[in-house]
């Protein structure tokens, strides 16, 4: 298989020119090199370390899709229904990658996080907020005055706010470099440049199919993301949901202009979506990013205007959940998409949360797309969703606060696949475990 690489720090790489086309070549390959599936390879290779692990990824790099594409924040957990799995990855995950990043040497800042509301209709969502987040068991979790608020953020206004100083910015995209140098040292394989195009049961294995190998494999884990339904029905599962990509378009301040922000900034989200709505986030580089709205997508990849693929709308406008999708949030839509193509209005999103933000203050940033997977009923799917089929995981649905839970989640999956090796010593530590387990200590928290 031309492709596998082994990284050792600092991303030196050494190539292994062929993999033998042989149908128990792998005890477990993970598809998808973001940081859900490196954090699920790490988690399987320290807990079966005599195991044959690879991961497989179709860009030449890690995080080149939603984890590198993303604000950086390390969420607290406070936006999610307490019991859901969100709910509980997030709060362990946010633990798990301050850890991480502590040993790693990682750039990372805990600086804290308002939510804000600008009018007395948004006031009771705050409260709920506040219930959520407190009973997830966010740390430092409080409503503050506006006096509190000025002195938070002098530019920001509103009538109360939520103040979260467990929150955290970092880089992702660096976080997952990290990761694959760790698994080249557990002698993970991973093979850049290959995508699947096929997945066929081989008796009691897996033959993985790209364009220029054939890969045999005990176990797959699907975590592709922004194409995981795509693999999900290559390997037969019965998902009954649709990844339909909502790009989210960035702004940032002019360096002049950034004194107006000192951490994250966030209005109160619309309940109705699983979008945090337009934020002001200073990120570990400095530099003050402003964004995203949601714009649906032309393609799974779309990350401009122009980039429309054909078999992408196709596949979203056949599937039965998208017109009822868009019947329900047509104006919502439209809303969005007009504010992707004016900054005036952009800013005057902006302007809710810092009055004092004008159109002349930003400056174009990146984009990146959501994997947002929608039910049949035409539902957006609020929680992370994992789906099995014969000897397959399916991650389908992991969105914010995905990349700070990626340790967490990580370790989920890994439970769920110890349980398909029993004679492994290791599996112990996972058998019998929930999710809710993770919030109690009993899974060894080890990064």
């Amino acid at each position: 298989m031309q492709g596998i690489q082994h990284t050792t720090r600092p991303e030196t790489v050494r190539t292994q020119e062929k993999l033998a086309i042989d149908y128990s070549t792998y005890d477990i390959t993970v598809v998808g090199a973001g940081i859900i599936g490196l954090a699920t390879a790490l988690a399987l290779a320290r807990a079966h370390p005599s195991l044959r692990i690879c991961v497989m990824e179709k860009e030449s790099a890690v995080a080149r899709h939603q984890s590198g594409h993303n604000s950086g924040v390390i969420h607290a957990g406070i936006y999610y229904q307490p019991g859901s799995l969100k709910a509980v990855l997030c709060v362990d995950g946010a633990r798990r990658m301050v850890r991480y990043c502590e040993h790693h040497a990682i750039p990372h800042q805990r600086c804290g996080k308002v939510i804000v509301a600008t009018g007395e209709h948004e006031v009771p969502a705050l409260h709920e907020l506040l219930r959520r987040g407190t009973a997830n068991g966010v740390p430092g979790l409080r409503l503050i005055s506006p006096r509190e608020l000025h002195e938070l953020e002098p530019h920001a206004v509103g009538i109360a706010a939520l103040h979260s100083p467990a929150t955290g910015i970092v880089d992702y995209a660096a976080v997952a470099r990290s990761m694959m140098a760790d698994l080249a040292a557990l002698g993970v394989e991973i093979g850049f440049k290959h995508q699947v195009t096929d997945i066929q049961r081989q008796g009691t294995a897996l033959r993985l199919f790209t364009r220029d190998a054939e890969i045999g494999t005990s176990h797959l884990i699907n975590c592709a993301g922004l194409q995981a339904d795509i693999l999900a029905d290559m390997a037969g599962a019965d998902t009954d949901v649709r990844i339909v990509p909502f790009r989210g378009e960035y702004y940032f301040l002019k360096p002049e202009r950034q004194s107006l922000v000192k951490a994250l900034i966030y209005p109160v989200a619309d309940p109705r979506l699983p979008f945090l709505g337009v934020h002001f986030t200073r990120t570990v580089h400095g530099e003050v990013e402003v964004g995203p709205n949601a714009v649906l997508a032309l393609a799974r990849e779309g990350y401009s205007h122009f980039t429309i693929r054909p078999r992408d709308v196709w596949n979203m406008v056949t599937y039965p959940g998208f017109p009822r999708l868009a019947r329900r949030f047509w104006r919502t839509g439209l809303d969005e998409f007009s504010r992707s193509f004016s900054k005036d209005r952009f800013a005057r999103s902006l302007q809710r949360l810092v009055p004092e933000v004008t159109p002349d203050d930003l400056m174009r940033g990146g984009a990146g797309v959501r994997a947002q997977a929608v039910a049949r009923n035409g539902k957006l799917v609020d929680d992370f969703a994992i789906a099995r089929s014969p000897r397959a995981i399916h991650v389908l649905n992991a969105p914010s606060p995905a990349a700070t839970a990626s340790l967490a989640i990580g370790e989920y999956i890994a439970k769920l696949t110890s349980e398909a090796f029993p004679e492994s010593p290791s599996a112990s530590r996972w058998r019998g475990l929930s999710a809710r387990d993770w919030t109690s200590g009993h899974a060894d928290h080890r990064n």
